[in-house]
């Protein structure tokens, strides 16, 4: 950085009145802060960075209030570094404004395979950081162990699980996934025998199932994991909370279990059926319904999940989370992204597989191509369908993808016509309040007041009970 980049950044800083992800402040008017080991393991650990500036003081309103001396304080700043692991390598920047010296260390991210970067004095588990917002937070063990997975090259996927039995395999899928082994893996025909092939596949190490194997062809690989499973829930409102017309906390709920292949059919199907379908007259004058979401993304948003959670000891108390709001879904799975991908490169780069003998065994079966296409995939649904691009992020170990329905910008004009043809198709055959609600993802007044009447008084819609507008009993039904 050079001093006219920190001066203007001190302005900024004056002007928002706030520290960044990649921005701590310091007073250090009275001497160099004792404790930066939180800020230099958070802004290490994190692939952008971070910058410290010292001399300007939060606490007083963002007063530039300078340092007390630049040259010790980079000296301290810089045996400070030295005590982390692996040492980190500040690069600083002195400037004068209007007679008072600031000083900023800029502190680089490190490679992912060096760290977690911590505090020696205290250890990798407490002195590990990671930054959130405007904080260096404590990271959790398992946060550290992702980490140590990668670089040590961990395969929780071929963890032998004690216990289990081959002949409780759903013979089928075995037989299946046996004839694919040999058609094309040819090296592994003919005298190979099954059971070696088991082996060398990472299906079973000495006769005992892995997780990998127990994930995709157990009847059912919930009696050793109970929680590697899918829970699913449909959402009356916006935010977990909401309640529906009868008070409902959801809609819908369900626990998803079986193999990989089972969950994935079944999880796919939950969202097919509790999605809405708008209806609309083609070119072609025939009737064709349109899915909230296209299918292609959910299923390969479900499958990545599937095959991309973390599966050590750490996490296999989690289920993957399906979410279905009224305006969008969202789709969670342990662990956060693996080795040096990152939020911005997914989908463009060909990224390490953390579950490669899982995801090898699935590849057999047809069931992915694991060919990293499927990120793309769902991106070009969503915008062949008209929706907005999907949402994904990763937070303490955990990512999401966030699907949004557009269902909000059918109250604008331009949608208003849409809106009213898919409320009469809707109504081809009586329905009642409750089910126009569900139907529209609005309020009970803006549905009614502002969607449902103006098409009564249109004559475009009436009512089946016209004499009891009230009732429980009112249907409305296209005229």
């Amino acid at each position: 950085m050079q001093e006219e980049e920190l001066k203007e950044l001190a302005i900024k800083i004056q002007k928002h009145k706030t520290e960044k992800q990649t921005l701590e402040l310091k007073a250090a008017v009275h001497g160099c802060p004792t404790r930066l080991f939180d800020t230099l393991s958070a802004f290490s650990n994190q692939d952008q960075g971070g910058i410290i500036i010292f001399g300007i003081d939060e606490t007083k309103d963002f007063e530039i209030v300078g340092v007390y001396d630049p040259q010790d304080l980079q000296k301290k700043v810089t045996e400070q570094c030295k005590q982390m692991e692996p040492a980190v390598r500040a690069l600083f920047t002195v400037c004068d404004i209007n007679g008072k010296i600031l000083v900023s260390a800029e502190i680089p991210g490190v490679d992912t395979s060096e760290r977690p970067v911590y505090y020696k004095g205290v250890g990798r588990i407490k002195g590990s950081y990671i930054r959130v917002g405007e904080s260096d937070e404590l990271m959790n063990e398992y946060e550290v162990y992702s980490y140590d997975a990668f670089r040590k090259r961990i395969r929780d996927d071929l963890r032998v699980v004690e216990g289990a039995r081959i002949d409780l395999f759903n013979q089928d899928r075995l037989t299946q996934y046996l004839d694919a082994v040999k058609r094309e893996r040819r090296n592994l025909a003919g005298s190979v025998s099954n059971e070696e092939i088991l082996e060398l596949m990472g299906v079973s190490i000495h006769g005992t199932p892995t997780l990998a194997g127990i994930m995709t062809f157990s009847i059912y690989p919930q009696t050793y994991f109970p929680q590697l499973c899918i829970t699913a829930v449909v959402v009356p409102g916006t935010e977990i909370g909401s309640l529906g017309n009868d008070g409902e906390r959801f809609i819908d709920n369900r626990r998803i279990t079986g193999a990989i292949p089972d969950m994935l059919k079944d999880a796919v199907d939950f969202i097919r059926t509790n999605s809405r379908t708008k209806s609309i007259v083609g070119e072609d004058g025939m009737r064709h319904d349109k899915d909230e979401y296209p299918i292609i993304a959910v299923r390969e948003a479900v499958l990545n999940a599937l095959v991309h959670r973390d599966y050590s000891v750490h996490t296999e108390n989690v289920p993957i989370r399906i979410e279905m709001y009224r305006d969008r879904m969202e789709i969670t799975n342990s662990g956060g992204l693996y080795g040096k991908i990152t939020i911005d490169s997914l989908g463009k780069v060909r990224p390490e597989t953390r579950n490669a003998a899982l995801a090898n065994m699935l590849e057999l079966l047809r069931i992915t191509e694991n060919r990293y296409s499927g990120i793309p995939t769902i991106r070009k649904a969503c915008k062949d369908a008209g929706l907005p691009d999907p949402v994904f992020s990763v937070e303490r170990g955990e990512f999401k993808v966030v699907f949004k329905n557009n269902i909000l910008q059918l109250k604008t004009d331009s949608n208003q016509t849409d809106m009213n043809n898919a409320i009469l198709e809707f109504c081809e055959k009586p329905r009642s309040r409750a089910e126009l609600i569900e139907f529209t993802g609005m309020s009970r007044f803006y549905t009614m007041s502002k969607l449902v009447q103006p098409l009564i008084e249109q004559g475009r819609l009436k009512m089946t009970l016209p004499e009891k507008p009230k009732s429980v009993h009112q249907r409305f039904v296209r005229v």
